[in-house]
């Protein structure tokens, strides 16, 4: 696995709807810039080998940078790829849909829950929204949202964003009604 470079956001939002936020509701998000391993060989019928090859060690190298940004107990996550334009979509969903990327973050979050993911195709620069969700309950209504994310260089047509993103809490100011007030 070829990487490029690594960006890491941090954020903290201090006010929403005019009132402080106590203390500051902080997101972090990793990103990794990698070479797409299956760049110029035309349609892979078996993505195999290149997971086998790379998923693991990319959840191994990120999951721990976004947990050591986020300096805070994760409460939520997600992921992404984004994947050049000379790439398919279904190459970056091989690295992030496998237990061999996603468990490295699961066990760093003590999560149990799926991680949510987006995966899209663009030109280095492209914006992309990663959604989170509750580590542990999908259903918590406060930790669903999402984070913006881009990178101005990246991804190279034959490259591949790979990025986590981890909550210390839902959204600020979140006032909705638990899901089973509805039931």
């Amino acid at each position: 696995m070829n990487v490029r470079k690594i960006v890491t956001v941090v954020e903290e939002i201090r006010s929403e709807g005019g009132r402080p936020v106590s203390p500051p509701a902080k997101v972090a998000i990793v990103a990794a810039v990698i070479d797409n391993p299956w760049a110029g060989q035309g349609f892979v019928e078996d993505l195999g080998p290149g997971i086998d090859e790379n998923a693991s060690d990319l959840g191994a190298l990120i999951a721990p940078l976004v947990i050591e940004a986020l300096e805070e107990v994760p409460e939520a996550y997600g992921k992404a790829a984004i994947v050049g334009l000379d790439g398919e979509i279904e190459h970056g969903s091989a690295l992030i849909h496998t237990l061999k990327f996603g468990d490295h973050f699961r066990k760093a979050a003590n999560a149990t829950t799926l991680l949510p993911a987006v995966e899209k195709r663009g030109p280095a620069g492209v914006l992309f929204d990663i959604p989170l969700k509750h580590i542990t309950d999908a259903t918590i209504r406060s930790h669903h949202q999402t984070v913006e994310v881009r990178i101005p260089d990246a991804p190279h047509p034959g490259e591949i964003v790979v990025a986590l993103a981890a909550a210390a809490q839902g959204r600020p100011q979140q006032r909705l009604a638990a899901l089973s007030t509805e039931q």
